[in-house]
């Protein structure tokens, strides 16, 4: 498996992909949008590549905020189920870090499970002064302070412009 990042042509996999990882389709539509979004980094959408050529799981990270200051958000991240707990998941959040740390970044944050983003390093989110913009989300809203993390970052947290029609 190799880690890449997202070329034009793989989107029709990556859309395959996701809907088959999540029934609603929500985020396969939101991934559309995504791509199409302002905020879309195309450094920060990540592919894990078989050995024969084949999409594995996909994860993408576009720009958001922190009150006026620039953070990222990172999701949606889908495996196909059949390579679900095989280090797929594990290999692009660290490969999204990674690139996020290299390109200067001070925040990633997310919504996700809270059993399993906390071992890359996150943290719930307003223990780092970042407000949720869904006060439900709860201990699920989480951030991870990067290599710039500036402490004095606080205020609401605001996705790219596509959560907002969710």
């Amino acid at each position: 498996m190799i880690i890449r990042r997202e070329q034009a042509g793989d989107r029709p996999e990556i859309h395959a992909l996701l809907e088959a990882v999540f029934p609603t389709l929500m985020e396969a539509k939101l991934v559309r949008e995504l791509f199409a979004a302002r905020q879309y980094m195309p450094l920060l959408s990540l592919v894990a590549e078989g050995d024969r050529g084949e999409i594995l799981g996909y994860v993408i990270t576009t720009r958001a905020w922190i009150g006026e200051a620039q953070s990222l958000g990172l999701g949606p991240l889908a495996v196909l189920p059949q390579y679900q707990k095989q280090g797929v998941g594990s290999a692009l959040m660290n490969a999204s870090i990674e690139a996020a740390n290299a390109m200067g970044e001070r925040t990633m944050v997310l919504l996700g499970h809270a059993e399993y983003f906390p071992r890359f390093g996150f943290v719930p989110a307003d223990s780092l002064g970042i407000v949720s913009p869904d006060q439900s989300w709860g201990s699920h809203f989480m951030g991870l302070p990067l290599a710039n993390y500036e402490p004095g970052s606080h205020g609401v947290f605001r996705y790219a412009d596509p959560f907002n029609s969710l």
